[in-house]
């Protein structure tokens, strides 16, 4: 079964890989598709929308003759992201509730 992700959930995925090192366009596709079926075609756009909003920065680094593009967070990005993981976190614990079964016992 797929569920549906919306753009925040994604910007969270982009963001938190960010965090933990600066990668390139096709890593950072890799990257976000072990968790949700997406093409380089979707997530470009998606960078370009974060980085638009100040939340990551680029710079380019030669590899193999040409250059490659690269991804960091920013501070403003960092903040950002922990404001999406605290909302994914009320989030998830609201779905678990419901999926575990526990609606009724309030």
């Amino acid at each position: 079964m797929t569920f549906q992700l919306g753009s925040a959930l994604l910007d969270a995925c982009v963001l938190a890989i960010l965090a933990k090192e600066d990668a390139y366009g096709y890593s950072l596709t890799q990257q976000v598709r072990e968790v949700m079926d997406i093409s380089e075609s979707t997530l470009y756009p998606v960078l370009r929308r974060l980085q638009k909003g100040e939340y990551l920065s680029t710079y380019d680094q030669p590899f193999q003759g040409r250059n490659r593009r690269y991804y960091r967070i920013t501070d403003h990005g960092r903040e950002k992201y922990e404001e999406l993981l605290a909302e994914w976190t009320e989030y998830k614990e609201k779905i678990d509730h419901v999926l575990m079964g526990g609606l009724n016992d309030e």
